[in-house]
């Protein structure tokens, strides 16, 4: 099949291919095939890439379609078909040419039998092959008249060494006069869901998002549908592009593929259709409600035999639309009457739910009425605590539509707003919402909720810290701000000023915020006190603060709410907990996915992604970035943005990947600078001082890590002090700041980091061991390893063993050394992290063992009896109090055990415990001891 006739085709290389060899059987032998697929489904594109490709190989192609309103004309399809072929009816024999003449209307005569009619078609087709293979392709044969696809289905069964050819499409459903039992048959099925998506990519390359999941759960891989629905998704929005209907409109094209199916039903029945088209749960005892007194199963039956739907009568019973398509040609069929009656009558029905009342009363009231308005709003604030975003969003912008009163139409207006911004991923409509509400009312301004979307839309998409900051102030401050509704308006505004003052970084935006919370006259929840608490300045939370957050943590897979998981997520982040905050949000990352809480789903990104990078899970960290990333483009999140690339820097920064790290780091802050976005820019100084680590420029370490948190000071208000203490003191080490390198440690401790996680008890030991004199620095090595989940952090870890394995061969400890050095070198190479690995693969040659060497024999180094009890019971699922319970020993006795035993078997994690003690070599088992055990 010629190149250029596939090339265009999309998900049907399988087709095409058996459309191939097909033609290749025709020109050798003839032969019959007959494509079969619901309507739109792609079959007259193959019957033409077969009809081309034949035609190169120099086949004659005889082409018709069957025609509808001309199935009851005998022998019409048969004549269009055989016309080009009707002069070399002179050279059949005497019966053939008159039975042929006369049954295709081009001469008079007696009536012929049948019989010698499709004799004389097949031997027409046969002589015609003499000269060069025959091709007949004919589409519709549904609608072929009887007469011709009698003859047709003649001649398919005796084309065996003819050289002719009968390739035909039909739709399934339909009684057909042609007679295909025992034929050969493709069915051409719906495109899978990745090559529906290339179809659409390739020709509507800008849809994207929610649109373009909406397209292709419409089409459910019906190519024409996938092509012809884009256009009409302008047609289902209204106001500031919020979703209107479900049911999409339909084009012509689309509305002819099962409109005459539809049309055939008796009127019960297409007033029944309607009524489960609206409905669309299938719910058949909600049907029965909203049809009193009818017989509904008998009223669908008909729609069952044409294939319309499916009824099944487990339980109390559901129906299905075979395809959706023709759920919307039923819609899209009716009068504008006809839609808000039965909108009205499952109004009725649904008395018991009152979210779809709510929205079908919604659609049965053509002008303004305020207490559909209200029913409207109450749904969107249920099912927005329920965790659906989108469908609060569309239910307050419909509300609003409903709504007579100027100011209450704006408040309604200005809340979608803030939905859209705060969680829906709606920036751009939350910014038209507004422009709308404002122009109902223009007393809105000092509306808590119309502040909040402005100073989100102004914050994501502008980063216009100092505004949005000025307008939250302003709002919760003043009278009409306290007052504005109910308290959680005020609590949504606090939320949003606590984000404007994180992304600025600067104190004396903090401290306006705490000014305006001292002046509340409504008490707050502790949530968000705590919140308030982390966000502002992590490195002195208290320790009510982080018992309550850990709390919140522990039941947060539970909540349903996605803007309060990703808040108390964002905290997690802050003080190392984000890990036990997983769970809970790839479900907001799923929803958004799928075009639900976009602007959720890209925090639960960020966190994930952060958490990725601190936790070891690299691989995973990059490809969360860039779909943030592709997320963040496609909804124009400028702000998040910074944060996906803040990703990736690390990773290329940790690396070695300088060049990279160099444009992002520039693009980070050329964004930040103008917009006084310290914390954003902070964000470009962490990348750049971990690369010059990586590279061994410790001067420029230096200055980048002091930039965020000087020496000798935990910054306040600054997150990324938590992340860069260890970068400062190593690189005030390196660089000849030792004075400095204590002061910050002094400070570390001063603080209170090592209370706060687990990571930040190892960076501050491992610090403290770092900038220690050599005589000392040993006891600090070893109560960072100690320090209980340490392995959670892989590369801090390894940093420290590799700093503790430098001091050890400084020592001439060497023995000692190569095994702190072998296990960071390992977990270096694990994460990619390519100059930390070259630089402990140089200190392992200067204690005399090569790298490859010190990796295998790594794990082979014998445990001690007490070592090896000690990671059984570990491997049993004990604790470290469990365990020191059993044998005797402190907890933290245990710990330091264990953090020795780790590089011997070469794991870092007691999870590989057990497997790593089933692998030992059979003598290890009987606790050998090693040369520096006690002898007996």
């Amino acid at each position: 099949m010629p190149r250029s006739t596939a090339a265009g085709l999309v998900g049907r290389d399988r087709e095409l291919e058996l459309l191939r060899s097909y033609v290749d059987q025709v020109l050798g032998r003839g032969g019959v095939l007959l494509l079969s697929g619901e309507p739109g489904v792609g079959k007259s594109v193959l019957l033409d890439a077969a009809a081309t490709a034949a035609t190169a190989a120099g086949a004659l192609v005889l082409r018709s379609a069957g025609v509808e309103f001309l199935a009851d004309l005998s022998f019409s399809g048969l004549n269009h078909v055989l016309e080009p072929l009707l002069h070399e009816r002179d050279g059949l024999d005497p019966a053939h040419r008159e039975a042929l003449t006369v049954a295709l209307g081009a001469g008079d005569g007696a009536p012929v039998d049948r019989l010698v009619v499709y004799g004389a078609v097949l031997a027409l087709l046969r002589r015609a092959a003499n000269t060069r293979p025959v091709l007949l392709v004919v589409d519709d044969l549904q609608w072929v008249d009887r007469a011709s696809a009698a003859a047709l289905a003649f001649v398919a069964r005796r084309l065996t060494a003819s050289r002719v050819g009968l390739l035909a499409a039909s739709r399934p459903g339909f009684e057909s006069f042609f007679e295909r039992a025992g034929l050969p048959e493709l069915i051409v099925s719906p495109l899978d869901d990745r090559a529906a998506a290339d179809l659409v990519g390739t020709r509507f390359p800008l849809l994207a998002g929610q649109e373009l999941r909406r397209v292709l759960a419409h089409a459910q891989g019906n190519p024409l549908a996938l092509l012809e629905l884009p256009a009409a998704l302008d047609d289902s929005r209204g106001s500031a592009g919020v979703v209107l209907s479900e049911v999409l409109p339909l084009s012509r094209r689309l509305r002819d593929l099962y409109a005459s199916r539809v049309a055939e039903m008796p009127a019960p029945t297409r007033r029944l259709l309607l009524l489960a088209a609206l409905e669309d749960s299938g719910d058949l005892p909600v049907l029965r409600a909203a049809a009193p007194g009818e017989d509904v199963l008998s009223l669908l039956a008909p729609a069952e035999r044409a294939q319309l739907l499916r009824v099944e009568h487990r339980g109390l019973g559901r129906l299905s639309f075979r395809h959706p398509l023709i759920r919307a040609t039923i819609v899209s069929g009716s009068t504008s009457g006809q839609r808000l009656d039965a909108h009205h009558a499952l109004a009725e029905a649904l008395t018991d739910q009152p979210d779809r009342r709510a929205w079908h009363l919604a659609e049965a009231t053509p002008d303004p009425d305020e207490q559909v308005a209200a029913l409207l709003e109450h749904t969107a604030h249920r099912v927005r605590r329920r965790g659906d975003a989108v469908g609060a969003f569309n239910a307050l912008v419909r509300a609003a539509d409903l709504t007579p009163s100027a100011a209450d139409r704006s408040r309604r207006l200005a809340e979608a707003a803030f939905v859209g911004a705060d969680v829906a991923g709606e920036l751009r409509t939350a910014a038209e919402l507004l422009v709308e509400a404002r122009r109902s009312d223009p007393e809105l301004r000092g509306s808590l909720r119309a502040a909040a979307a402005a100073s989100h839309v102004l914050l994501n998409r502008d980063g216009d810290v100092n505004t949005a900051h000025r307008l939250l102030v302003g709002a919760i401050t003043t009278r009409e701000g306290r007052s504005d509704g109910d308290d959680e308006s005020l609590f949504e505004a606090l939320c949003t000023l606590r984000r404007v003052c994180l992304c600025a970084g600067r104190p004396e935006l903090w401290d306006t915020y705490h000014a305006a919370m001292s002046q509340l006259t409504v008490p707050m929840p502790p949530l968000q006190e705590v919140l308030g608490d982390v966000y502002a300045d992590p490195a002195r939370s208290s320790a009510t603060s982080l018992g309550l957050l850990d709390a919140v943590i522990h039941d947060l897979h539970r909540e349903a709410d996605p803007s309060r998981i990703e808040r108390i997520a964002m905290a997690a982040l802050f003080v190392d907990r984000a890990t036990g905050c997983r769970a809970a949000l790839w479900p907001v990352v799923d929803d958004g996915r799928e075009g639900g809480a976009v602007t959720s789903a890209l925090i639960a990104l960020v966190v994930l992604c952060l958490d990725d990078f601190m936790t070891g899970r690299w691989d995973e960290c990059g490809r969360l970035a860039a779909e943030g990333l592709a997320l963040c483009e496609a909804h124009g999140y400028q702000l998040l943005a910074q944060q996906f690339h803040r990703a990736q820097g690390l990773l290329a920064a940790a690396r070695g990947d300088d060049g990279t790290v160099r444009g992002l780091a520039q693009r980070i802050t050329e964004w930040a600078v103008p917009r006084g976005a310290r914390t954003v820019g902070h964000f470009a100084l962490h990348m750049t001082a971990l690369a010059a680590l990586g590279r061994g420029d410790h001067e420029e370490a230096y200055l980048d890590a002091s930039a965020i948190s000087p020496s000798g000071v935990l910054a306040s208000h600054a997150p990324l002090a938590l992340w860069v203490p260890m970068d400062l003191v190593e690189a005030a080490v390196r660089s000849g700041r030792r004075a400095e390198a204590l002061a910050h440690v002094a400070a570390m401790r001063q603080t209170g980091l090592p209370g706060i996680s687990g990571r930040l008890a190892l960076v501050t030991a491992g610090s403290a061991a770092i900038a220690a004199p050599e005589d000392r620095a040993a006891g600090f090595f070893e109560e960072a390893l100690a320090i209980p989940g340490a392995e959670r952090w892989p590369f801090d870890l390894a940093r420290v063993r590799l700093a503790y394995g430098q001091h050890l061969r400084r020592t001439r400890a060497v023995k000692e050394a190569r095994v702190h050095l072998a296990a960071a070198l390992k977990t270096f190479r694990r994460l990619g992290a390519v100059p930390w690995a070259a630089r402990a693969a140089e200190e392992l040659r200067a204690t005399g063992r090569t790298a490859t060497r010190a990796h295998q024999d790594l794990g082979t180094i014998p445990l001690t009896e007490q070592e090896h009890r000690i990671a059984a019971l570990a491997a049993s699922g004990m604790t470290n109090k469990q365990i020191g319970k059993r044998l005797f020993l402190s907890h933290r006795t245990v710990a330091a055990h264990l953090h020795r035993i780790f590089p011997k078997l070469g794991i870092t994690s007691r999870v590989t415990l057990g497997e790593a003690l089933a692998a030992l070599p059979p003598e290890q088992p009987r606790a050998q001891r090693s040369p520096t055990s006690s002898q007996p």
